[in-house]
This record gives C-alpha cells, structure tokens and sequence, in this order.
C-alpha cells in the first residue's frame, strides 16, 4: 500500500494536478471578495445622502427628482410601520384605522432604531402625550414589566420581580411570569 505525500503538487491544485477554482487565475493576485471602489469616499456620501433623504427626513440630494424620492420615502414608511404592528400588535390595534397615519407622523424624521425600539419608543411618546390607547398601554406595561429599555441602548431582560404602570395598566413580572393586575381605562 503506497501512501501520496503530496510531493510535486503545486498549491491551488485538486490531486489530477488542475487549478482549483479558489485558486486565482495564473497571473492575477488573490483578491479580497471585496467589490473595486468606485468614485471613493463621494459616492459614500451621496448614498448616504440618498438614505437620509429616504429614511431619516434629510434634505433631498441633487440630482434626484423629488417625486420618486417622496414615493420610495412613504413606501419605506408603511414597510416600517408593518414591521413594527407585527412586535407591537395591540398597540397598531388599538389606534385601528389611526394606525399608519399615527406612526408615519411619529417616525418620518427619525431613523430606525429597529422594530422592537421604534414601537416602544412610539408607545411612550403616546403614554406621555395622554394618546395611548388601552391595548397599547397594557402592551407597554407588559414589556416594561418583562424587559429594561432606556431608549438608547438595546432593551435587556429583567432579573428581578418588577412592576410597570402605563395609561392605567398595571403589569408585575415575578419568576419570568407577567400578569396583568389591572387593565387600561377603555
């Protein structure tokens, strides 16, 4: 029984002595896998230009007209406010029909902290102003009994037995469990 060493064989290629296809064409250095940069750190900026025109209410930048910027700019508002109804479903049912009127008011010059942060930011704004409806106060009393949120880092669970209140509901979070001990005003 004669055992191959690997002796002669050049790096790159498969036992039948042809390049593999990782290895880079003779002649060519390896690449990185990243894409040529093209135009440097301009074109960065005109994107980022563009994506604080489209999510963040930023001025729109020169050379785009401004009707498809406003179309792509409420198109990414009713997919943001769907995401945040699908982490805040009583909250968007409890303001209904109001829904994405009320959340494209709140959010069309704020970027995105994600889905979870913007309907609980959105909550509390509402619980402040006196315009949070029942459901979404018993949703926020829920959460903020379950999880710490100071509404700038990411919100982290709770350890400890906790009470939270909001719009008149009251929730207590005790060994990982949530009850809700009074519900909202209706």
């Amino acid at each position: 029984m004669t055992r191959d060493s690997g002796a002669g064989r050049t790096a790159g290629a498969d036992p039948a002595g042809a390049p593999s296809p990782a290895a880079p064409p003779a002649g060519r250095p390896p690449s990185s896998g990243a894409p040529p940069a093209v135009g440097g750190s301009g074109l960065a900026a005109r994107q980022a230009a563009l994506v604080a025109a489209l999510v963040a209410g930023g001025p729109l930048p020169p050379g785009f007209a401004p009707e498809p910027v406003a179309a792509a700019r409420r198109a990414l508002l009713r997919k943001r406010a769907g995401d945040v109804a699908r982490h805040w479903p009583l909250l968007a049912a409890g303001l209904g029909a109001d829904w994405s009127a009320t959340f494209a008011g709140w959010a069309a010059g704020r970027p995105t902290n994600g889905s979870l942060r913007d309907g609980w930011d959105l909550a509390r704004e509402l619980r402040d102003h006196g315009r949070l409806p029942a459901l979404g106060a018993e949703e926020l009393a829920s959460r903020e009994a379950t999880t710490r949120y100071d509404g700038r880092t990411a919100p982290r669970p709770r350890r400890l037995p906790a009470v939270a209140r909001a719009g008149g509901a009251v929730a207590v979070q005790l060994a990982g469990r949530v009850r809700l001990l009074r519900p909202a005003r209706r």
